[in-house]
C-alpha cells in the first residue's frame, strides 16, 4: 500500500512540474531533502533551496513527458523528457523516500544524439 501512495505522490509531483506549480511540485520533498546534479557537481540542500533554485530558472519548460516510473520500497526512478527552448533533454530522476517524503534525489540530464549508422543492423528506433 505504501508503494501505491508513493506512485500517487510521484504522479502529482511530475504533473505539477509540467504545469509550473512550484508549491505542489515541491510538496513531495522532506524539509531536509538533498538533490544532486552529478553532471554539474552541484548539491542542493533543503526543500526551500531546491524550490528557490527551480523558481529562478530563466526558462520554463515547453514540454514535459514522463516515459516511465519504476520502483519499490523506498527507491523510485522516473525517466522523462523535458524541453527548454525547443530542445529536448532526456532525464532520469532517482528518488529515495523516507516516511512518504523524498529525502534524496539524484538527477541526470542528457541531450539526445544521432545514432551512428554502423549500429543500424542490430537496433530498432524508439520514439
Amino acid at each position: 500500500m505504501q508503494e501505491e501512495k508513493i506512485r500517487e505522490a510521484l504522479n502529482a509531483h511530475w504533473q505539477a512540474s509540467a504545469a509550473g506549480d512550484l508549491d505542489a511540485e515541491h510538496d513531495i520533498y522532506d524539509d531536509d531533502a538533498i538533490c544532486d546534479y552529478p553532471q554539474s557537481g552541484e548539491r542542493i540542500l533543503g526543500r526551500i533551496n531546491l524550490q528557490a533554485l527551480r523558481g529562478h530558472h530563466p526558462d520554463k519548460p515547453s514540454g514535459f513527458d514522463v516515459r516511465r516510473i519504476q520502483g519499490e520500497d523506498n527507491l523510485w526512478i522516473t525517466e522523462y523528457t523535458i524541453t527548454y527552448k525547443g530542445r529536448a533533454t532526456c532525464t532520469v530522476s532517482i528518488m529515495e523516500f523516507c516516511n512518504g517524503k523524498v529525502i534524496h534525489e539524484t538527477q541526470y540530464f542528457s541531450d539526445p544524439f544521432e545514432a551512428p549508422g554502423w549500429r543500424s543492423r542490430w537496433v530498432q528506433q524508439i520514439a
